[in-house]
């Protein structure tokens, strides 16, 4: 996809998606996240098979704070991204295996921290899988009460990250 001829208007054509999909399942990858330019594809397993969530942005999100525009509506939080424990904090946890970034780049203030306020939507961290950034969402809302991961530290799948008060 790197070696496309800049003339192309499509990046992420039939063939790559299926490559992609085929390098997910060697590797266990739970989820893709790519852009090139305005175009952006994204695909995400759900049980056993990849689901493609696929989405053209205007040239303004590329370079805005907005959250992405989908072609299907994102899943819902599952037990997989936040769960409650028996203190009724929601443990946001990791839905990759990867390196936990707190902020967009080193020189950057954290996107959160203990005392913050945080929206379904409202970004927590990055994860950096395979050179691939993802930005990571706090999928509740509440007042972040723990932060459990330093910065640049290795991630596994399931790993709690921060704890949410709902409530806060």
């Amino acid at each position: 996809m790197a070696n496309e001829p800049s003339g192309s208007t499509d990046a992420f054509d039939l063939k790559s998606i299926r490559q992609l999909v085929k390098l997910m399942n060697e590797n266990d990858l739970a989820e893709i996240d790519l852009r090139n330019g305005a175009q952006r594809v994204r695909l995400r397993k759900r049980g056993s098979e990849v689901v493609p969530v696929v989405a053209t942005a205007p040239p303004a999100f590329v370079a805005s704070a907005a959250p992405p525009v989908y072609a299907t509506p994102p899943a819902a939080p599952t037990t997989a991204t936040a769960a409650q424990p028996a203190n009724n904090y929601v443990d946001v946890k990791s839905p990759m295996l990867g390196t936990f970034y707190r902020s967009p780049s080193p020189d950057a203030e954290p996107f959160i921290q203990v005392g913050s306020h945080v929206d379904n939507d409202s970004v927590v961290c990055i994860i950096e899988a395979m050179k691939v950034f993802n930005e990571i969402t706090a999928d509740c809302r509440g007042k972040i009460v723990a932060v459990l991961v330093e910065n640049a530290q290795p991630v596994e799948y399931g790993q709690v990250l921060f704890r949410v008060d709902p409530t806060g």
